[in-house]
């Protein structure tokens, strides 16, 4: 490896050739403030545009972007400098002079980029008064509102939304003040080739890109006594909302996350764990059908609705590939207002009222698709995110970290160590090999980790012998990676028989609606790790053990893929291709 000596505040530093002043000072445990920089290289995104200058270092009698200059022998590199932290000052100071000064109210508040920037460079007035700029805020989406007012143009947005993501629904418009990042012809966000994966809420330094608050709508059904109200939560939740409470990354909450669910007022707390394994009965059945069948393969699977919205928008004519199942999100309603609600607790589905926490912001969309109900009534009526779950807990005054642990209420509480790893990426294929190889082969799988099918890559793949039978599987995580292996599937390359998709960078453990990572991928992997800790410590590990899933069958469903589980647990996807937007006829793979 080619190595580069430099100095730093008078500290000598050795990099690989091609490292930035930025990552130089890194290694020396040097801050330096960015806006406009965004690096998550283990997934492949690193952006260095150097477009918002608050990094300028002092190197001889110059600065420079320590984002955007490569380091050089016998470079000399001063980042306290006056002149340096001037430069900075000017800069954050003319971004706020065109920023709206409601900190107080912003959703962002406390987890501001620029807002901790500014305190931190000591500005506590703005110099610059003049014209600002105002544009009307996008609250056309279920999943996203885009306040252009707060947007600083960092371009982090558009590196997530076109490069990593490749769905292309966001550009840098206009010239001069008028500068923004938006949309093609000022098109509404609905309108376009927007999933609502909910990335570019996530890399956005300020409270230009924000999810849409339910809060409200939760608490307005707490607070009524008309209907029965029911929470349940997705798998990666319990692992990353402690990160808000100061406890670390990755630590198990699942305990203190239900008292403080029931502390709240839910009437129950379930887990959407349940709904994971009902999603393998399902998937597993359908794959082995099609595996046995050679017919529509590779199975695509279709736990994730920005992935969904993807296909839909970008590949329709391959929608038969999908599997027909409904999102663990989905499965779970539908069974808790079609079961739970009539034939345990006695009520009607109608007046059941159920609420997921998320980690995904596009969850709130999935919730509104008029096809993942029955007789007008949604599968679930509303979805928050994690991080809107802990500013309820918040609201409530209720110190989760200090909480007594309690359980999760039976039967849609009980799961196994599938369920769990749903979150990170390469989880829902490895929970559907455990329970595909034994129904497969009928014999037990003694050992169920398909450790060639963990870890970060954005693609991974895998030959699994299936008691001599060869299963060649996929792992992919982001759009972007997505659109790689589409693109093999449509040109007859690829030799894949099932194919995992995850719409965020790392799997669900790294979704839009999680706390705030701020590029530090360790957290996402500390997430990532503490599903399959989980996961080793559950007695039950293959979904098709799980005894209230047993019950369930043999009480309502029947068997995985028969009628009535296809009338509850499956549904049918839509070609939204700009191309046919005006058509209505529906791509149906059931």
């Amino acid at each position: 490896m080619n190595l580069v000596n430099l100095t730093i505040n008078n500290k000598s530093v050795s990099v690989p050739k091609g490292s930035t002043i930025l990552d130089a000072a890194k290694k020396l445990n040097i801050k330096i403030p960015t806006l406009c920089h965004l690096n998550m290289s283990e997934v492949n995104i690193v952006n260095q545009c150097s477009s918002c200058r608050v990094c300028m270092v002092s190197v001889g009698k110059g600065l420079v972007p320590a984002c955007g200059t490569l380091a050089k022998e016998g470079m000399n590199v001063q980042t306290n400098t006056k002149d340096a932290i001037n430069a900075r000052k000017r800069v954050v100071e003319l971004l706020l002079s065109d920023h709206p000064q409601d900190c107080l109210i912003c959703d962002k508040n406390g987890n501001c980029e620029l807002q901790s920037i500014a305190a931190n460079l000591g500005i506590r007035e703005i110099r610059f008064k003049g014209e600002q700029s105002f544009a009307k805020t996008d609250t056309s989406t279920k999943s996203i509102i885009k306040n252009y007012d707060k947007c600083i143009l960092c371009r982090r947005c558009e590196t997530m939304c076109n490069d990593i993501q490749t769905v292309g629904a966001l550009s840098g418009v206009n010239r001069g003040f008028n500068t923004k990042v938006g949309t093609f012809f000022n098109t509404n966000l609905c309108d376009t080739e927007c999933t609502f994966c909910g990335q570019c809420i996530s890399v956005c330094p300020t409270g230009a890109l924000t999810e849409v608050n339910n809060i409200p709508l939760v608490w307005d059904a707490l607070h009524q006594n008309e209907k029965t109200v029911i929470v349940q939560v997705a798998p990666s939740v319990r692992v990353a909302i402690g990160e808000e409470f100061g406890l670390e990354a990755g630590t198990i909450s699942t305990g203190k996350m239900v008292a403080a669910l029931k502390s709240l007022g839910f009437k129950y707390v379930f887990d959407t764990n349940f709904g994971a394994d009902l999603t393998i009965m399902e998937e597993a059945a359908e794959f082995i059908n099609r595996f046995k069948e050679n017919k529509n393969l590779p199975l695509l699977t279709s736990c994730c609705p920005a992935w969904i919205n993807f296909i839909e928008k970008k590949y329709p004519e391959h929608l038969n590939l999908t599997s027909t199942c409904k999102s663990p999100q989905g499965m779970f309603g539908a069974i808790a207002k079609n079961y739970l609600a009539p034939k345990v607790l006695n009520i009607e589905p109608k007046n059941m009222y159920v609420v997921s926490v998320m980690p995904c912001v596009a969850k709130k969309y999935e919730c509104s698709r008029n096809e993942l109900g029955q007789d007008n009534i949604p599968d679930v009526d509303i979805s928050i995110t994690t991080r809107e779950l802990a500013k309820m807990i918040k609201e409530a005054g209720i110190d989760l970290a200090n909480l007594d642990e309690e359980p999760f209420d039976i039967p849609l509480g009980e799961s196994t160590g599938a369920a769990d790893i749903f979150g990170t990426t390469g989880g829902v294929l490895e929970a559907a090999l455990r329970t595909a190889y034994e129904w497969i082969t009928n014999k037990e799988l003694k050992d169920v980790n398909f450790s060639s099918i963990r870890g970060f890559e954005g693609i991974k793949e895998a030959s699994i012998d299936v008691d001599g039978t060869i299963v060649n599987v996929c792992v992919v995580s982001t759009l972007g990676n997505a659109r790689k292996i589409m693109d093999e599937v449509i040109s007859g390359k690829s030799k894949y028989h099932i194919i995992e998709v995850m719409a965020c960078p790392g799997g669900c453990v790294a979704g839009g609606g999680q706390p705030y990572h701020h590029g530090d991928y360790d957290i996402i992997k500390k997430r990532a790790q503490g599903l399959y800790n989980i996961d080793e410590i559950k007695k039950l590990r293959k979904s098709h053990e799980n005894p209230s899933i047993i019950t369930l069958y043999n009480e309502f469903l029947d068997k995985p893929c028969s009628n009535i589980a296809h009338k509850y647990l499956h549904t049918h996807y839509f070609n939204k291709s700009k191309i046919y937007k005006n058509e209505e006829s529906l791509t149906t793979n059931e």
